[in-house]
């Protein structure tokens, strides 16, 4: 293992970069395209109707909510991923801050959870997508079916190594952004009124909730909570940084970026889809944006949308697949897990053991729970707990002198890690109309996390390895 660590170092390490085992294969425009490709997929492809059910007409509102808590938290994000550019992202940030075992696996657990039930969500949604293109009834055991195929071959291509997943993100971002501005355009004909299409976008304006006589701010409240599935991609990039280059220097503007582009286009369709589409529509099923299209561009067959939105999802669980796979390798590496889980190819320089659990594990989320609502509302759950460990250890490690830190790191605003901890914390809390099955799905996942960690305890210290 010495020499391929010395080879992998020699061969794609930088001056000024740390040592890894890992191959840094990602600049700023692949890493741009990682967290714009991942914002985007699952989250408006196939959640935006849910959004819209949750809140009628103003779906943008949620979008923007969450987005701009989004950024303050990416803030703090990026104090810590310049200060420690290393795998494992949050969990990492949480051993430094507090160096309590079992709190570090838990949250460890949790963003690898996260990661796998947005990927299960993505997968079902791919599912639900392929069966309509081709014409057939998406039925919970045909949409099953092919989501546990679908994962079956992105864990082929995680295992091929990791500039294969990454042009492979590249392929599918430009389809999943075409697909976009495809509804853009359709937007402006309609807006223009070119297209002969009847849209209304005063819609959009339009403050009455989706509930009727209840009222605005519950309903916005519920969908922010969903609409939160949207923000998975700039977690799922910091525990990338041993494959990207010079981190330090390249994050802070890929990520704000990032965020930024995907919020206008967030917006935008939002808008584009309640000013098309009846709001009791749009709001039912998987292929919300299908619906646009078979309005606002009905010359368009729709098999050729349906593959675009395939390819959406499917680069969400693509993803989400190689973070959580990274997540586990990283902390193998901090020994919060066993060395087993940092095990890297010889040839691939890819951490295998990880990608295939964490593989197997999103295969039995979809195998047990196929409803892509829990899924996507469970997501966004765990990240929003995990987002209020992460602006507190912010403020806990500005407090602690640490030799291992860079000096040279961006910093956040003294205001805005407070400002997301409480927000963050907020929208964890069952008053805001959040499912209970979403609680119960995390009170599994949880539970199981914390059979893992008993079980890793015990390992590592008969192994020598704690």
């Amino acid at each position: 293992m010495a020499n391929v660590t010395d080879t992998t170092v020699s061969d794609s390490t930088d001056p000024g970069e740390d040592k890894t085992e890992l191959k840094r294969v990602m600049g700023p425009a692949l890493l741009l395209l990682f967290v714009v490709g991942d914002v985007l997929g699952t989250g408006i492809y196939a959640l935006t109707g849910k959004v819209a059910a949750e809140v009628g007409t103003v779906v943008w509102l949620p979008f923007v909510i969450s987005f701009s808590l989004a950024a303050v938290t990416a803030c703090s994000y990026l104090e810590l991923v310049t200060k420690y550019p290393r795998a494992a992202g949050a969990a990492l940030y949480t051993e430094k801050a507090f160096g309590i075992h079992f709190v570090t696996f838990l949250v460890a657990f949790a963003v690898m959870s996260s990661g796998i039930t947005s990927a299960a969500t993505a997968s079902a949604a791919f599912g639900e997508n392929f069966l309509k293109t081709v014409g057939w009834s998406p039925e919970w055991m045909g949409v099953t079916a092919v989501g546990l195929v679908f994962v079956g071959l992105m864990a082929l291509v995680n295992l091929r190594g990791v500039s294969e997943s990454v042009w492979l993100n590249v392929v599918f971002t430009c389809v999943e952004l075409t697909g976009l501005l495809f509804i853009v355009l359709i937007g402006v004909w309609a807006f223009g009124g070119l297209s002969g299409v009847e849209a209304d976008f005063s819609r959009a304006l339009d403050f009455s909730s989706g509930e009727g006589d209840k009222g605005l701010f519950g309903p916005v409240i519920a969908a922010t909570t969903l609409a939160f599935f949207a923000m998975v991609g700039f977690e799922d990039s910091v525990n990338m940084a041993e494959e990207a280059k010079n981190p330090r220097k390249t994050f802070p503007f890929v990520l704000l970026t990032g965020l930024a582009i995907a919020a206008v286009l967030y917006v935008l369709v939002s808008i584009i889809a309640v000013a098309l589409v009846p709001i009791e529509e749009l709001g039912e099923g998987a292929t919300p944006l299908l619906k646009v299209v078979e309005i606002g561009a009905p010359w368009l067959p729709a098999g050729v949308f349906g593959v675009v939105t395939m390819l959406a999802v499917g680069n969400s669980a693509l993803i989400n697949m190689l973070m959580a796979s990274r997540l586990l390798y990283g902390m193998g590496n901090e020994g919060v897990l066993p060395k087993l889980f940092s095990k890297v190819h010889s040839e691939r320089k890819v951490p295998y053991v990880a990608i295939i659990f964490t593989s197997l594990l999103a295969a039995g989320l979809i195998l047990f729970v196929g409803a892509v609502p829990e899924l996507g509302g469970t997501t966004a759950l765990l990240l929003l707990a995990v987002f209020t460990v992460v602006n507190l250890s912010v403020l806990v490690l500005r407090r602690k002198e640490d030799e291992d830190a860079k000096s040279d790191h961006f910093r956040s605003p003294w205001g805005l890690p407070w400002v997301g901890m409480i927000s963050c914390a907020f929208f964890v809390g069952p008053w805001t109309g959040r499912d209970p099955v979403q609680y119960l799905i995390a009170a599994a996942l949880i539970g199981i996390g914390v059979v893992l960690w008993i079980g890793t305890v015990m390992f590592m210290r008969r192994s020598d390895d704690g």
